[in-house]
């Protein structure tokens, strides 16, 4: 990946972006091949951290046993007690609206089982049950603030049903060399865990939000 190319492309992008009462994010588009995603070793999951923050702050829940309960509310957006799993068991709206309202769960370890019977087909088939790749399945006396610090930084970047990737890699409004060291991190990570490393990957697009995609590779 040439490092001109894409600070030409990110520069390009901004000049060309109308303005918008938001501000966009940068998406990378990444299309992969040569992959069988039907065989598990050829499937992606990933979970990068970034230096620098990508766009708009993930929305974080905790599932929690009582000895993790305050950490949850002090560091998180929402935190469930062990006690309330059973009202999400029995109001599947509710249930489905929360797998749906966060970006990444929490979960205290030796409460797993209790979440995933209590979660586990709303979160499951939307990849976001408490994954141990992400340090999202935690003692009952951890310390949350360095993980929701990490996780505001992180991108997961999945390839089970789908030969395309996307991920939010900034925002319009940081610095040209932030983006690309964000672009440069996902592209380095994803290839070293590709069978093939760079003969997996097709091709490489970038955008904003509401904008057209540029490629990149």
């Amino acid at each position: 990946m040439d490092k001109k190319t894409v600070l030409e492309a990110i520069k390009n992008i901004k000049k060309g972006s109308s303005k918008r009462n938001f501000k966009q994010s940068f998406d990378l588009i990444i299309n992969l091949k040569g992959l069988d995603l039907k065989k598990p070793d050829d499937q992606v999951e990933l979970f990068i951290p970034l230096h620098f923050e990508k766009g708009k702050k993930p929305k974080i829940c905790v599932l929690a046993g009582p000895e993790l309960v305050d950490e949850g509310k002090k560091h998180a957006d929402l935190t469930i007690t062990a006690e309330e799993f059973e009202r999400y068991q029995k109001d599947k709206k509710a249930a489905k609206r929360l797998a749906g309202s966060f970006d990444y769960f929490i979960a205290q370890a030796n409460i797993m089982p209790k979440v995933a019977q209590a979660f586990g087909r709303y979160l499951g088939p939307r990849g976001k049950m408490p994954n141990p790749k992400a340090g999202c399945v935690v003692p009952p006396k951890a310390q949350l603030a360095p993980l929701v610090a990490r996780l505001h930084k992180t991108v997961r970047i999945s390839a089970k049903t789908s030969l395309v990737v996307q991920c939010a890699v900034g925002r319009e409004d940081m610095k040209d060399e932030e983006v690309y060291d964000n672009i440069h991190t996902v592209h380095d990570q994803l290839v070293h865990h590709l069978p093939n490393e760079a003969h997996n990957l097709d091709s490489m697009y970038l955008k904003l939000t509401m904008g057209k995609p540029v490629k990149l590779i």
